[in-house]
């Protein structure tokens, strides 16, 4: 067992697969909007765990369910049902257009679950030659081979072998190259309603609605990944509702769980017919633990005062964005909605989106990245005004180090 001494940094490079490249720091400790270091530095939190952390580290709220929830019951499988996992899926239905629920983990394996039931939908009623998957560049999905491959980033699904058939890419936003793709052989449209790692990129209301009528037309499935946008992200509980458009199949991970991993895909009774018993499954989705604390975020952020919270604090980043920008002219736009925003890198600072998060966490706040252009923030949807504040000090510090260093 590694002593205390022994969990730096270096210990990931000696124990841990090297598919990711850790910051150098290793937080310990979580309240609100701050975290603290092992060495007790704070640091301010517009991260959010990648749109996960939605009501910060350690609400009271979630503590409380989680504790009570720990002292009942932790797991069943599904060869039961449990309380907690019944009270969400009712939650989520009453809130949105969805009728059943299939819980999961993580966001790739309620992707993975949306595009069999698409493909088995296509296969039950009309042939397997209706198989054809329209996703975009750009877009993320999940590191399951079938979601990495739907995902519009080669770079992510290359090298592994052969794909997954019958996936086609277009381009985000571009309505005549989906009508001119489109047919009867598509059995799903698969998009996010606000591409987040992709370089925070939002659709037009056209494309949209132009999509979702191109689906009815050719009797295929709308499927909308709210992994990101769902539950609050946008200033919406989900984005579909912000956008006028309803989706067949709904996913959404991330932020459900607060932290804690669990993840659903949402559809129609119709739609949820197609699954019957034995054609999909998960040992731990729905687990009592996951779902008691999903319930008590749901609970929270649905409040009408939690999402109009949500809106303002948009405006709040923004105007601290366009402050420093003012001073240190490296954005050429500040685009998304709600809490997910992007600060897209101007011509001459292109690629360094990395540099300003390292630049960050050395002044003690930390932001994400959308690509080499676009510096990304996705924080708790509660923050308070002084952590935003505080926040935007530290990161125009950091931009300001770098910005003098080129000067």
């Amino acid at each position: 067992m590694a002593t205390e001494e022994k969990l730096q940094r270096s210990l990931f490079n000696e124990v841990m697969v090297p598919c990711y490249a850790p910051m150098d720091i290793i937080p310990v400790r979580g309240q609100g909007s701050r975290l603290w270091d092992q060495q007790q530095r704070e640091y301010i939190d517009f991260a959010g765990g990648i749109a996960v952390s939605c009501l910060g580290h350690c609400h009271p709220v979630l503590v409380e369910a989680l504790t009570e929830q720990a002292q009942k019951l932790w797991h069943l499988s599904n060869v039961m049902t449990n309380e907690p996992a019944l009270r969400l899926a009712d939650t989520l239905t009453q809130l949105t257009f969805a009728d059943k629920v299939f819980f999961a983990n993580s966001g790739a394996e309620a992707n993975e679950a949306a595009l069999k039931l698409a493909r088995r939908y296509a296969v039950d009623n009309f042939s397997a030659d209706k198989d054809q998957i329209i996703a975009f560049h750009h877009g993320f999905h999940g590191r399951t081979f079938f979601t990495v491959t739907v995902g519009g980033q080669s770079t992510y699904s290359d090298g592994f072998g052969p794909k997954p058939q019958a996936v086609t890419h277009i381009p985000y936003n571009d309505l005549a190259a989906i009508t001119e793709l489109m047919s009867d052989k598509t059995c799903a449209v698969m998009m996010e309603p606000l591409q987040g790692e992709g370089g925070v990129i939002s659709p037009t209301i056209e494309f949209v609605q132009g999509v979702r009528e191109l689906c009815d037309k050719h009797h295929a499935l709308l499927i909308f990944d709210e992994v990101q946008t769902g539950n609050g992200r946008t200033g919406d509980l989900f984005a579909y509702q912000g956008l006028g458009v309803t989706p067949d199949i709904l996913t959404t991970a991330k932020s459900l769980g607060g932290g804690f991993p669990v993840a659903a895909m949402l559809t129609t009774t119709a739609l949820a017919a197609h699954l019957k018993v034995g054609t999909h499954g998960s040992t731990y989705g729905g687990n009592p633990l996951a779902c008691a604390v999903a319930e008590a975020v749901i609970d929270t952020i649905s409040q009408p005062a939690v999402l109009a919270g949500v809106k303002q604090r948009e405006q709040w980043f923004r105007e601290g964005l366009q402050q420093i920008n003012h001073r240190y002219p490296i954005f050429s736009d500040i685009r998304g909605k709600g809490l997910l925003l992007g600060a897209v890198l101007c011509p001459q600072w292109q690629g360094r989106a990395r540099d300003i998060l390292v630049a960050a966490g050395k002044e003690g706040v930390m932001v994400l990245v959308a690509g080499a252009d676009v510096v990304r923030f996705t924080p708790s949807l509660v923050i308070d005004k002084t952590d935003i504040d505080e926040g935007m000090q530290r990161l125009e510090a950091a931009i300001a180090s770098l910005y003098n260093a080129d000067s």
